[in-house]
């Protein structure tokens, strides 16, 4: 289904709402993906390959979409390119924290830390005061990417510079997704937003890929692997993501993009064979009803940008 057309048959909030869980699931099979990616590449050049060749497509495909400038004036202007910054941070402090901190540790790190920062960065810049809803939700969210990690098989010593890594990541992810709402909220449409910021940080990123070389994605299953990250996870998730912050705003689209470590676990036990203990599954659980609990609370605000 079409998003235009899911628009059309379920009220906006909860079409915005359902773009955005959409959007996580995606992003859910980076981990799994990133697995297949050959040997001896560091994952600052995976991880940062996407966004490198799906930015360039957002931005093309922004150009293309007849639906305004990203922005208008020296504020808006200065708001896209701090946008692009986030968006080339992101890849550039996520991959390296989970290569130091594990895979389960750095990605509940982050998605713990970006809907905080995200409803902080909302109530700033916005004046949006998070609701209770959005409360009980991002607590039993939090809870439940607790118990995955838990009920995992992490493990081993504790690694600062990969927590702050991790940390820097969740910051980066929910300032970018306070930005792109702040201008999307003023009139400007997703498409432009999107690709004005993902185009800037695919240059942003690209002396990374420069200076290891395109060799790593001939080889092996390297072309598969990049096309994965740079079509799905990147370009189609970041559509997807950016329609959800028509109507949803950026505190509710962080919580609800904790679907994320849910799908990364269940592809983890169908594709890679690894093991979930029980808590794990309690934890798939809790995530699963707080996010139905926030997904079907979801109301389009007054107006919103197409």
């Amino acid at each position: 289904m079409s998003t235009s057309a899911l628009e059309t048959s379920v009220p906006a909030g909860r079409a915005g709402a359902l773009c955005v869980l959409a959007a996580a699931a995606l992003w859910g099979s980076t981990g799994t993906v990133s697995t297949f990616a050959p040997g001896g590449v560091p994952p600052l050049v995976v991880g940062s390959s996407g966004l490198a060749i799906g930015g360039l497509l957002l931005y093309l495909t922004g150009r293309l979409a007849g639906a305004g400038p990203a922005a208008r004036g020296r504020r808006e202007y200065l708001l896209v390119a701090l946008g692009a910054a986030t968006v080339a941070g992101y890849p550039l402090t996520f991959f390296p924290a989970v290569a130091r901190a594990g895979v389960a540790p750095g990605t509940v790190i982050m998605l713990c830390c970006a809907p905080v920062c995200a409803g902080l960065f909302d109530w700033l810049a916005r004046r949006h005061r998070p609701q209770r809803r959005w409360l009980v939700a991002t607590a039993g969210c939090l809870a439940g990417a607790v118990l995955l990690a838990v009920g995992g098989d992490a493990g081993g010593r504790v690694d600062p510079l990969g927590i702050a890594l991790a940390v820097a990541a969740g910051a980066s992810y929910a300032a970018y997704t306070a930005v792109a709402g702040l201008l999307i909220s003023r009139g400007r449409g997703s498409a432009p937003v999107t690709g004005a910021m993902f185009g800037g940080g695919a240059l942003l990123v690209l002396p990374v890929q420069l200076a290891a070389g395109p060799a790593w994605m001939l080889h092996g299953h390297g072309p598969l692997v990049v096309a994965h990250l740079a079509l799905v996870t990147t370009f189609l998730a970041y559509v997807l993501y950016g329609r959800g912050l028509r109507t949803v705003t950026a505190a509710v689209a962080t919580t609800l993009a904790l679907a994320e470590p849910a799908v990364a676990t269940i592809l983890g036990v169908l594709v890679l064979h690894e093991r979930l203990r029980v808590a794990g599954w309690v934890g798939e659980a809790l995530l699963a009803v707080a996010l139905l609990l926030l997904a079907v609370g979801q109301r389009a605000p007054a107006s919103t940008a197409r």
